[in-house]
């Protein structure tokens, strides 16, 4: 009963915390968010790979630009920890690879207010390779191998897309994205990698100056 009272409670706060903010749907808004990431890959090009998701960090800035009262335009810049757990099969012998890579990603998001909390994004995103660590255990050999992207064989200007959520609270934001790679990471075709395209799940809380 008393957990039932304090879940009331807190809906009630929140409800009357909606109802008492102010409409900035029209402002021009500026600020930072941090967050967390839950990614992995799809459209692999291997049979014997199986890929589980890898978590990091996610932060940057946004800007949020009015098109009138329902809509806009909302650029970011985030940098954004993306990879996989991975593990398969070389010559039937069993490997286990954990990858971890930094983007720079530029969503170009075109959002649609119906509620004075609740914006809808969705648009174009914009990614670019900043680094790559490896830790790949296998044929009785650890190896640990963080580079600078130097390999022109992968791809390091990646095309995606992004649809979000976004909920207002006066001077917070508390966000949803999700995204996916349009582009496999393969650059020329060249590579021995295996072929596969990022998907990301973020959540992160933004403040606006």
């Amino acid at each position: 009963m008393k957990k039932l009272k304090l879940i009331l409670l807190a809906t009630i706060t929140v409800s009357m915390s909606a109802y008492a903010q102010d409409d900035t749907r029209d402002d021009l808004r500026i600020g930072a968010k941090v967050g967390v990431n839950k990614a992995n890959i799809y459209d692999e090009n291997n049979d014997e790979f199986v890929a589980d998701p890898n978590y990091g960090m996610a932060v940057g800035g946004f800007i949020a630009i009015p098109i009138g009262t329902y809509l806009g335009f909302h650029p970011e810049v985030m940098f954004s920890q993306k990879g996989f757990k991975g593990k398969g099969t070389i010559f039937g012998s069993e490997y286990k690879l954990e990858r971890t890579t930094n983007y720079l990603d530029v969503p170009l998001l075109f959002a649609f207010k119906p509620a004075k909390n609740i914006t809808l994004l969705a648009g174009p995103q914009y990614s670019y390779l900043l680094s790559r660590k490896d830790e790949f255990t296998g044929f009785g050999i650890d190896i640990n191998d963080e580079e600078e992207f130097e390999n022109e064989n992968l791809r390091k200007n990646t095309m995606g897309a992004a649809v979000g959520l976004d909920l207002n609270f006066n001077n917070i934001v508390i966000g949803g994205r999700a995204s996916w790679d349009l582009q496999d990471n393969h650059g020329d075709g060249t590579s021995s990698t295996p072929r596969y395209k990022n998907m990301l799940l973020q959540a992160t809380l933004g403040i606006v100056f």
